[in-house]
């Protein structure tokens, strides 16, 4: 019997305070409030709407393991997965559950077809179980949702979620297993070799397909290394016409107002008690 919707959201709740209190535990540092809402949400809509995939999921948070690999120059690596499974009948599929946005995994789905065939192999060929389809669950809510929310409109917020697709399909690749290990082997190279090389000034000021804004915005500005990147100060000076003030603006940027007002609360947090004399 499915519990009434009240209760499954104060379920819901406890099970994410309780998880996030062992991740802070566990990691030395708490999400911004902001933040920590905006994950409480996508977990309660996606229950909302994805109950009846979430009521089927026969097996959660499977761990999925391709070890003994190895890079072109010879490095020893593994590659390791977590999915939820669902048997029904004589059909099972395997899906994955991503937080990016839902318009950018459907205009770059190859990248994410790779990823899947590798679980596919394992799935299939180390536990020899069939499987008959992946797919991405992308719990990131669209922008609609986002906005029925803040203004608490709650027949818009229906309205929406019906809108919303959140499940993905995802065709499998049809390269060879070998060939996707290899490019998997070639990043691990570059990373161990650092060799991080940035996009050129063009693609910092585009916007790549599924993309809300242009690169520099969606991705650079959630980048750390930023400010030593040449492309991104190349961008920065490009963006403020040579002028000082205007440039540092580009230095300073970590977010919109509520980004940064969540920063500050969240360092607050973790700030020490004060010591009185």
């Amino acid at each position: 019997m499915s519990l009434p919707e009240p209760d499954i959201d104060a379920q819901i709740e406890e099970f994410f305070q309780r998880n996030l209190r062992e991740l802070e535990a566990d990691r030395g540092h708490a999400l911004a409030p902001g933040v920590r809402a905006t994950a409480l949400n996508q977990v309660k809509l996606y229950y909302r709407r994805l109950q009846e995939i979430a009521d089927k999921v026969t097996d959660t948070e499977v761990k999925l393991s391709l070890p003994g690999q190895h890079t072109p120059t010879g490095r020893p690596f593994t590659i390791e997965g977590v999915v939820d499974i669902v048997r029904e009948k004589d059909r099972t599929v395997l899906y994955d559950i991503k937080t990016h946005d839902a318009e950018e995994i459907r205009a770059n789905v190859g990248d994410y077809a790779k990823q899947l065939s590798i679980y596919a192999h394992i799935w299939q060929g180390l536990r020899q179980e069939r499987l008959d389809e992946t797919a991405v669950i992308c719990t990131r809510y669209p922008r609609s949702v986002e906005q029925a929310l803040t203004v608490g409109d709650d027949a818009g917020l229906t309205k929406a979620l019906a809108a919303w697709e959140p499940v993905i399909p995802v065709p499998l690749e049809g390269q060879e297993l070998s060939d996707l290990v290899r490019e998997f082997g070639e990043t691990v190279d570059l990373i161990e070799e650092h060799h991080f090389a940035a996009p050129e000034l063009a693609v910092l000021q585009s916007t790549p397909p599924g993309l809300p804004s242009r690169f520099a915005v969606s991705v650079c500005r959630n980048c750390d290394a930023r400010l030593s990147c040449a492309s991104y100060r190349e961008y920065a000076r490009y963006s403020s016409a040579g002028t000082e003030s205007a440039f540092r603006q580009y230095l300073d940027d970590v977010g919109d107002e509520d980004e940064v007002e969540d920063l500050r609360l969240a360092a607050l947090e973790e700030a020490p008690p004060a010591i009185d004399d």
